[in-house]
């Protein structure tokens, strides 16, 4: 059940950056649930490898280099995406780095509104 609400969230947060962000364009509802399991296999997966490879970068920008990371991910899922025939479109990285942090900020607010993993004091 997670798992759906996690995909779910990430629809909203990718729906959330096409509709705020200019160089990003999503198809229908459809599309962007396509896309968000594309975003979370890709950051279940390269994204662990990307950090640990850009570990050095990280600690010299003092994290600030994770917003690239995230900008290049975001690019990465859309690339894809097109591949396999998704309505999902990124311009550059510009778009993709202002996309990244509403998908950041937006699936942050939205699991900690909808993910509840039992830690609120039951009285």
């Amino acid at each position: 059940m997670k798992l759906i609400l996690r995909i779910v969230i990430n629809a909203l947060a990718l729906g959330a950056a096409s509709w705020l962000v200019p160089g990003i364009r999503a198809g229908s509802v459809a599309s962007l649930l396509l896309i968000a399991l594309v975003f979370g296999v890709l950051n279940a997966l390269v994204r662990p490898l990307l950090k640990l490879l850009s570990c050095p970068f990280i600690i010299l920008t003092l994290g600030l280099f994770t917003l690239v990371l995230n900008a290049g991910m975001l690019l990465l899922t859309a690339r894809l995406g097109q591949a396999f025939g998704i309505d999902f479109f990124v311009a550059d990285f510009w778009a993709a780095f202002l996309g990244a942090l509403v998908v950041s900020v937006v699936s942050v607010v939205l699991s900690w509104i909808l993910i509840d993993d039992g830690r609120a004091d039951p009285s």
